[in-house]
């Protein structure tokens, strides 16, 4: 089996510098030349991402808060070319995070989610599941959780 015959590797992108890293860290893992999808998931009120630059926005505005969550899927879309990867963006509205993940992961046929833990800890963890860690209990494909290096 080559490359050609997997689907896309689909990166969770919320712009934050952990999912930054996790670009990097399938780039470093993966062959070159795949075929890639960055994923920016949005809620209005409760953004859920890291805008790109220095954007600012009303998060109660859809149309605005859309317009931010594409240009930061874009900037990871961006650092996935940079990385290796032939890539293209979008942005999705989806509640819970985790799900919408999940359904375009499905819709596109990815091979491989890649996505960065920020891990809860302390009583906040213990109410509080992490996407990542909700994502790979509920995935349906390969998922690749990338950690913060210490």
């Amino acid at each position: 089996m080559t490359t050609a015959d997997l689907g896309p590797v689909l990166f969770a992108y919320d712009g934050s510098e952990l999912a930054k890293e996790a670009i990097g860290e399938a780039g470093r893992q993966l062959a070159p030349g795949r075929d890639a999808l960055v994923l920016t998931v949005w809620r209005p009120f409760v953004v859920g991402f890291v805008p790109a630059g220095e954007r600012e926005f009303d998060a109660a505005a859809s149309d605005q808060v859309r317009e931010a969550a594409e240009e930061t899927a874009a900037q990871g879309a961006t650092l996935a070319g940079t990385a290796g990867f032939r890539a293209q963006s979008i942005a999705v509205d989806a509640a819970p995070t985790w799900k919408g993940i999940r359904d375009v992961a499905d819709d596109r046929e990815a091979s491989l989610i890649v996505l960065g833990s920020h891990g809860k800890s302390g009583l906040t963890g213990a109410f509080v599941a992490s996407v990542a860690s909700t994502l790979a209990a509920h995935a349906r494909r390969s998922v690749l959780i990338v950690h913060k290096r210490v």
